[in-house]
């Protein structure tokens, strides 16, 4: 069993392209689905043996991965690691800044280095990669870049540093789109909703307890899976999205639209998930309600 992808198994045939939080969640998902079309995967992150992991599995699975360490909020470090995967692969196809972080709570209780944390990896983290991928290789060679946002729209109560962040990582999207347009680089950004995916694992039992609340205030009436925002993710790589930049797609079930209050939502249970990844890690929460 591999990699049940909706493209093409030699859409990205002969193409590298970095996915930055490649060891984990979504990033893991969309390394596995990019490799099993024929690219050449290059991890980044921050702990090694995540992606050892992760490109041992894909290797497993007959794909083409390989790794670099490094902390994307240190310029230095961006700077000789894009370095160093250029020197392998002097063309780099596309860039999916996925590498992110928060942590739940009320504006009034984070602190400045908190505040510093969140803002560093999910707004100035993707920047550096994304300059230094421009500016060492697809200035010359064009590409397309993937930034995963959040589904922000309504603020982020709870969760304000990262809704700043990730605020500000569309606004960069839009404004790379438009300057790098000239050397045929595209920028884009995919938005997130709910979706299950195992970093969930790591919050406290409350805020678990929230999330198993979640489905209850989406349209389609549940959460989303990785692999429903990994194919996104490859389209806005793909050649066929040649005249798509500066866009951000929501992926969220359409929980962003409309008002509950004035339009309540209508309980069903017709909407299916795109069981794509055969990889997936169901976090632990949800285990028992698949059982049933």
């Amino acid at each position: 069993m591999g990699y049940k992808s909706v493209f093409s198994p030699t859409l990205f045939e002969g193409k590298t392209i970095i996915v930055t939080g490649g060891g984990s969640g979504i990033g893991r998902c969309n390394a596995h689905e990019i490799a099993s079309l024929g690219g050449h995967v290059v991890l980044v992150g921050r702990k090694l043996d995540k992606l050892q992991s992760v490109a041992a599995e894909i290797e497993e699975d007959g794909g083409s991965a390989s790794y670099h360490t490094c902390d994307i909020r240190d310029e230095e470090a961006v700077k000789q690691t894009v370095a160093d995967i250029v020197k392998d692969h002097p063309h780099i196809y596309g860039l999916v800044n996925n590498a992110g972080g928060q942590f739940p709570s009320p504006l009034a209780a984070i602190n400045k280095k908190g505040w510093d944390a969140v803002i560093n990896t999910n707004l100035t983290g993707g920047f550096l990669m994304a300059r230094e991928v421009f500016t060492q290789s697809m200035n010359r060679h064009g590409g397309s870049i993937v930034n995963i946002v959040a589904d922000m729209w309504g603020g982020m109560p709870g969760m304000g540093h990262s809704g700043a962040a990730r605020a500000g990582m569309v606004n960069f999207t839009q404004t790379a789109a438009f300057e790098w347009a000239n050397c045929n680089v595209r920028v884009n950004a995919v938005a997130p909703g709910w979706i299950r995916s195992s970093g969930m694992d790591t919050y406290d039992s409350g805020m678990q307890a929230v999330l198993k609340t979640l489905s209850d205030a989406v349209p389609l009436k549940r959460m989303g899976n990785e692999a429903e925002v990994s194919g996104a993710i490859c389209f806005l790589l793909s050649e066929a999205a040649a005249f798509i930049s500066g866009t951000t797609v929501r992926i969220d079930g359409a929980a962003s639209q409309g008002n509950p209050a004035i339009f309540p939502l209508i309980d069903h249970k017709n909407s299916k998930p795109y069981d794509g990844f055969h990889r997936e890690v169901i976090p632990e929460m949800f285990k028992d309600e698949d059982a049933e």
